[in-house]
């Protein structure tokens, strides 16, 4: 594959890597940014729902990147920069040496995702959950335990947010996911596809290990703080993590962690990547 370099920040060719963080605040629509050696794997690799459009590559990096690049369709771009004209590009020190512009796979819609599941299914629900780490915890939890999608509401973080892929070490760009509506609506949605709902609470009306899921099994979490509205808990089967006297708090992507070990249990992963 031919590499194409590049020795001014601001050749226009490499515009849509220009100053990443502060574009990270507004969004990028259909585009995302991918970082890191992990991640630009997950994107060219076979599992990957989504397309990448071209790549930004220190050019000390290109040379252990061989295998990667060489999965990147021939009509994409890769360019490759030294590293002091990358940071200026990108508007911070890029220590990884690695981005991607990726483009979103047509957007799934809650009912429909639901539908096309088998019948023995886990899928964790996220509502209120704004902080990009604990997002981007979730999916890594999600992919290593084999869950089979994850719901989030439009107040939760939009998953291809640079740091949650960052975080879920390229989870989120495999695992099937929805974003949008309302808790409410994803429960509606989560009880007409006949799934059990679990909603995650210290105040649970039984701990965790007592439960038993059923085949098709959601695990409904809320944001740490305020938790899940209690109109939402009313609606669901409540469950708790036991924990030492005097505590019973948990960040919750190790709660998700925690309850996706619990319900998955002998269950093979859905997800494989390349090595």
């Amino acid at each position: 594959m031919p590499l194409i370099a590049i020795s001014d920040p601001d050749d226009p060719r490499i515009a849509a890597y220009h100053a990443v963080r502060e574009r990270d605040v507004v969004g990028r629509g259909e585009r995302f940014v991918a970082e890191g050696e992990v991640v630009l794997r997950l994107l060219v690799g076979d599992a990957s729902r989504h397309a990448i459009e071209s790549a930004l590559i220190a050019e000390t990096r290109v040379e252990a990147l061989a295998a990667e690049l060489a999965r990147v369709p021939p009509e994409t771009p890769v360019y490759v920069a030294g590293q002091t004209v990358m940071d200026a590009i990108v508007g911070f020190q890029i220590h990884r040496g690695v981005l991607a512009i990726g483009r979103r796979a047509p957007a799934l819609n809650s009912v429909s995702l639901l539908a096309r599941l088998p019948q023995t299914a886990v899928v964790v629900a996220l509502v209120g959950v704004s902080n990009h780490d604990n997002v981007g915890g979730v999916f890594r939890n999600a992919a290593a335990f084999g869950a089979d999608a994850v719901l989030l509401d439009g107040s939760s973080c939009d998953p291809l947010y640079r740091k949650a892929i960052r975080v879920s070490v390229g989870a989120s760009l495999v695992m099937p996911f929805t974003r949008g509506g309302s808790g409410e609506a994803l429960v509606d949605a989560l009880d007409a596809a006949g799934f059990e709902t679990l909603a995650l609470s210290p105040a649970g009306d039984r701990t965790l290990e007592t439960v038993t899921p059923a085949a098709r099994a959601a695990l409904l979490l809320g944001a740490e703080g305020p938790g899940l509205p209690a109109a939402l808990m009313a609606r669901t089967r409540t469950v708790s993590i036991a924990m030492a006297p005097g505590f019973d708090s948990l960040n919750v992507a190790t709660t998700s962690g925690i309850a996706l070990y619990a319900v998955t249990r002998g269950k093979a992963p859905k997800f494989r990547t390349r090595r």
